[in-house]
């Protein structure tokens, strides 16, 4: 787009259909992946990266079918989804038991580190949610669920310890002096955190209705040291809406535009485009921009910015 300003259109996405080790696994082997900035997680080789340039962290994006799910998994540093469109069921544990909840267009959930989670599309057509990992490298890759490793194998695909893919169902073997990734022992599974839903819902989800409501006092800090839920991943995350005054903005930071409904205005350097939801626009450090929704009715979007913190594990008390 320029220089400073860097514009991925929903309509443009390029999916992966093979990003991870459950993709012939049934139930999971319709989902798509996107990473739109930075390479995220994907184990597949052919997978497309829109932006390189990472600003300490990563956005990606699945979307799936109905009754399609993401296995069992988990990251060392933040995951944090919005829902874009459409009805997802949430559910975390060791065996995806645990708990569960439900979330709908512009629901936001940071999901704590050291508990396994999936997710699946409960609606009725195609819908995508939207992902924000911590890191340039996102974490360094996928944790598995153990048991999602020893189904993948007997659909043909083994996960190598360098984190890459390889196919048998295509002759595909594992490199010489590669070994297959070594399952978690139990010992780690002891450590993995089984919480209640009274202890993931009211502390690490936000619900879009709410957001807009409290968007009318301004922008609000939905991820951060002064969020509405608290964090420090590396980033903060915030919600703007129609309702909400906006000036200018001047920042010596990365921010990440995410809208979630209507239209916005972006003006910057001489340049004014369009946002749609679903779209992405990276606007690099020291590059003022003037936003403002571009046609009447609700119109809503998240910024991701990033911050001085080390991306990381969640942090759950505020003194830490």
């Amino acid at each position: 787009m320029t220089e400073k300003v860097h514009i991925v259109r929903y309509g443009e996405l390029i999916p992966c259909r093979t990003a991870f080790i459950d993709a012939h696994t049934p139930g999971s082997d319709k989902k798509e992946n996107f990473t739109i900035i930075g390479g995220g997680v994907s184990e597949a080789a052919d997978q497309h990266v829109h932006i390189k340039k990472t600003p300490g962290f990563n956005i990606g994006a699945a979307g799936q079918p109905p009754k399609c799910r993401n296995s069992l998994h988990t990251h060392r540093t933040a995951e944090v989804f919005f829902v874009l469109s459409g009805r997802w069921r949430f559910f975390w544990g060791r065996w995806g038991k645990t708990g569960e909840v439900i979330l709908e267009a512009g629901d936001i959930f940071n999901i704590p580190t050291g508990m396994f989670r999936g997710f699946e599309n409960i609606g009725t057509d195609y819908s995508m949610i939207m992902a924000i990992l911590g890191g340039n490298d996102a974490g360094g890759g996928v944790i598995w669920a153990p048991q999602v490793i020893e189904e993948a194998r007997e659909h043909g695909l083994i996960l190598g310890e360098n984190g890459k893919l390889y196919d048998t169902k295509k002759s595909e073997r594992l490199p010489d002096g590669i070994n297959p990734k070594e399952l978690m022992d139990e010992a780690s599974l002891s450590l993995m955190g089984e919480p209640k839903i009274t202890d993931i819902v009211p502390r690490w989800i936000s619900r879009y209705l709410d957001l807009l409501a409290l968007s009318k006092d301004g922008e609000v800090s939905v991820i951060g040291e002064q969020g509405v839920i608290f964090d420090k991943p590396g980033f903060e995350v915030s919600f703007v809406s129609s309702f909400t005054q906006m000036n200018d903005i001047k920042s010596n930071k990365f921010d990440v535009l995410m809208p979630v409904k209507g239209h916005w205005r972006l003006c910057f350097s001489g340049h004014k485009e369009i946002l749609n939801a679903g779209d992405t626009a990276l606007i690099e450090p020291n590059c003022n921009y003037k936003l403002e929704p571009s046609m009447s009715g609700e119109a809503s979007l998240y910024r991701v910015r990033n911050t001085d913190d080390t991306a990381g594990p969640t942090w759950f008390e505020r003194d830490r």
